[in-house]
């Protein structure tokens, strides 16, 4: 074909020297013959020969190469008529449809663009030498996702109007397995070692879910700077991939890679340097340094080192700071001197903040979370943790800054944070099933951002076969400008607690109660809560002796109870201490909280008592895709002055899916005298998970995976620590649309003869 072209373009030549061999002449007129969808303008825009220009050999070889350069045209010839130069052209056809079939590791919109990429797509001019190179690069979108059995047929069928329409047909194969990966040279580390920090490996038990045996060559690439970095940062200065060999068997289904190396020598550190323009203390910087002299090199270690000093270079205003680490070694003694470089530049300041996307909630709304403020000096800590108040907000679905330099300014920049809304309001009416509530009737409004001011309010009514509840809440957050909050809350709530493993009594509770919250820093924050409680505490004759003398001592007489029941009115004063550094506040994946509370009834309430509660969760990231958390709670309650014991009806209670799972909800402690659960005076509980994606789906925000461990009991005065109970299996919860859904599956493995297990859990239509 090229030669075909080549011998073709050559003729033109010819004949367009034969045309002018009797010598020049001047254009009077252009005309174009042979065009059917592309423009006169066009041929003019590109041909280099205009009215009144001189023609001779020359300028008609350079027109005819002009025009062939274009690649719209599969022909071009110039002729003479008189003085009007006549260009005579033949079109390539339009490329009118491209249709791939076959395909399904890769998209269809990934393979066109790799098309589009080499100038292959519709609308464009069809080339075939363009076209002869299609295979190849399908090959090689596949080749690099281990697909070697791939067979292609493509297909260019003419159509009207000068257009044709591509056909490819693909047969992807399987993609090849490594069979095996093979390290050569290593001689202080073991080829298990080694491979356990690729990403490729040989097929195990999950590599149908990890795909992890499957052979990429950026996978390849990727493990081989893995293993680069695994040496560097253990004082192997030198190591280096000396060649790799990847082989395939005949059949296309199997890799075998080798990878040859040298691990050179152990480098330890001599010296360790800060030196440049130290415009903070070297009493703070020194401490952020991570390597010191007698140590083995660690190059993770002095880019850490870096990392950390320009970020207290930055919290000072020096936003482009720059901390250079230069290694000096010495090959005779194998040791290395480091030297950091500080270079600061200029300290910048912050000119404008700019908030966009922020469509419905107020402006004022996000600036009262910013903790870096305008015309001061610009600090990288203090931009970050604005962001990170945003996003705690809860009502944006993504928050985003940049901090572009003011143009024609090298100190200064402005800050701009762009968030992406979501709806901050609920409107909500379903019907849920708990397996400890049964069937739960459910309706209520919130809004956590009332017309963009940040205000919330919410109003609920649940019904269920163990409670009825009526609920209605107002939090300002902002009450005053420092941050403290100001909250109301009115209730009304009836349970029987039979329906809920529990002993044969039920309660009629009506609440009012106002808090506070005061700031005590960042992420430290201060409660007060007083709220004043009327309970009617009703009994029936198969209620326990403990219930029944404790509303009316002497009640019960011949197995029966006897009481009435009896009514309460205290008033309820609790503080408590919260510490809250989590990235987000529903599916967190970094920081934690951690909370400390007392609550005692004041003195005149008819029952005297208090409780204590400590519960702190952790959340670690283990890896971009996992992540790890602890969760534990301790909590204790007694009585005081002229009340005996604390109050049955304020009794902890524990098993569920919000405590120790694969035990029934509310059954584990203490019983009363006709075995029923009845709770106890202190509660220990302990979880362990590690929470994963939902395999095969990207990007899922509102469904989370776990495998966990649970532990715990509720016992009566002191912790009995060897008398917990434990389970452990597999958990998800969902944020629907409809409401939270909540379900795990649990063995529990210590459990006694009369605790009540429970394999399969959930609930749905409540939080959790």
């Amino acid at each position: 074909m090229i030669k075909r072209t080549l011998c073709l373009f050559a003729f033109m030549l010819c004949l367009s020297q034969n045309t002018w061999a009797a010598g020049s002449f001047i254009v009077s007129e252009v005309q174009v013959k042979g065009l059917e969808r592309i423009s006169a303008g066009t041929v003019f825009n590109y041909l280099p020969i205009k009215v009144g220009d001189r023609v001779d050999e020359k300028r008609s070889a350079e027109a005819i190469r002009a025009l062939f350069k274009t690649g719209f045209f599969q022909d071009v010839r110039l002729d003479q008529s008189r003085e009007i130069l006549v260009v005579h052209v033949i079109e390539r056809p339009a490329i009118f449809s491209i249709e791939i079939k076959g395909n399904k590791d890769l998209s269809t919109e990934d393979l066109l663009g790799g098309l589009k990429g080499i100038g292959l797509a519709e609308g464009r001019a069809f080339n075939q030498q363009l076209f002869d190179k299609v295979q190849q690069e399908l090959r090689r979108q596949y080749y690099s996702h281990g697909k070697y059995g791939l067979k292609i047929e493509t297909t260019v069928t003419e159509l009207p109007r000068n257009r044709v329409s591509i056909l490819v047909d693909i047969s992807e194969g399987e993609v090849a397995k490594i069979k095996q990966i093979n390290v050569v040279g290593n001689e202080t580390f073991s080829d298990e070692v080694l491979l356990e920090e690729f990403e490729q490996k040989t097929p195990n038990l999950l590599s149908f879910y990890t795909k992890d045996d499957q052979y990429s060559k950026q996978k390849l690439s990727a493990d081989l700077e893995r293993l680069r970095s695994y040496y560097l940062n253990r004082g192997y200065i030198n190591f280096s991939v000396d060649s790799t060999q990847v082989s395939i068997t005949p059949d296309k289904k199997e890799i075998y890679v080798t990878i040859n190396v040298t691990e050179g020598q152990l480098y330890t550190l001599r010296k360790v340097k800060l030196t440049g323009d130290l415009i903070v203390s070297p009493e703070q910087l020194f401490p952020l340094v991570y390597v010191s002299p007698g140590d083995i090199f660690s190059r993770r270690d002095a880019t850490d080192t870096s990392k950390l000093l320009t970020d207290r270079l930055g919290i000072e205003g020096y936003v482009f700071a720059n901390v250079n680490m230069v290694p000096d070694i010495d090959k005779e003694n194998k040791t290395v001197d480091i030297t950091f470089y500080v270079d600061p530049g200029k300290q910048v300041y912050v000119r404008r903040i700019n908030m966009l996307g922020n469509t419905r909630t107020r402006d004022e709304v996000l600036r009262r979370e910013m903790r870096q403020m305008e015309s001061s000096v610009a600090s990288t800590a203090l931009i970050d943790r604005s962001k990170l108040r945003l996003n705690r907000l809860g009502y944006f679905e993504e928050v985003n800054v940049e901090t572009p330099a003011v143009p024609g300014t090298n100190d200064q920049i402005d800050v701009q944070y762009s968030v992406e809304e979501k709806p901050s309001g609920n409107l909500m009416a379903g019907v849920g099933f708990s397996q400890a509530q049964g069937i739960i009737l459910n309706a209520s409004v919130t809004q956590n951002n009332v017309l963009g001011t940040g205000k919330r309010v919410s109003f609920a009514v649940n019904n269920s076969e163990a409670t009825q509840t009526f609920s209605l809440g107002y939090l300002n957050p902002y009450y005053t400008v420092d941050g403290i909050s100001r909250g109301f809350n009115v209730s009304s709530r009836k349970t029987d607690n039979q329906e809920l493993n529990t002993s044969d009594y039920s309660t009629d509770q009506l609440s009012f109660g106002v808090n506070f919250g005061i700031p005590l820093g960042e992420f430290n924050r201060l409660g007060f809560n007083l709220d004043l409680k009327q309970t009617a505490l009703n009994t029936s004759e198969f209620s326990s002796v403990e219930v029944c003398e404790f509303v009316e001592p002497g009640s019960y007489v011949g197995g029966v109870c006897t009481s009435d029941g009896e009514e309460y009115l205290d008033l309820q004063a609790a503080l408590s201490w919260t510490h809250d550094n989590r990235n987000r506040a529903v599916f967190a994946n970094r920081g934690g909280m951690k909370s400390l509370s007392i609550l005692a009834t004041i003195l005149g309430s008819d029952n005297e008592y208090y409780k204590l509660n400590y519960r702190q969760r952790q959340y670690f990231a283990w890896t971009k895709s996992l992540t790890f958390m602890l969760n534990g709670e301790i909590a204790y309650g007694s009585s005081y002055g002229d009340t005996d014991a604390l109050p049955f009806y304020e009794h902890y209670y524990g098993g569920g899916t919000r405590s120790v799972r694969g035990y029934q909800d509310n059954t584990l402690g203490p019983r009363d005298s006709r075995g029923d659960p009845f709770g106890g005076s202190s509660k220990v509980v302990g979880n362990a998970e590690l929470i994963f994606p939902v395999p095969f789906v990207e990007k899922v925000n509102s469904v989370r995976l776990s495998a966990f461990v649970d532990g715990g009991n509720v016992f009566e005065g002191g912790i009995d620590f060897g008398d917990l109970r434990y389970s452990a299996g597999l958990s998800a919860k969902w944020l629907s649309p409809f409401g939270a859904l909540s379900f795990s599956i649990a063995q529990a493995f210590n459990d006694e003869e009369d605790d009540d297990t429970q394999q399969f859990q959930f609930s749905f239509g409540s939080g959790f």
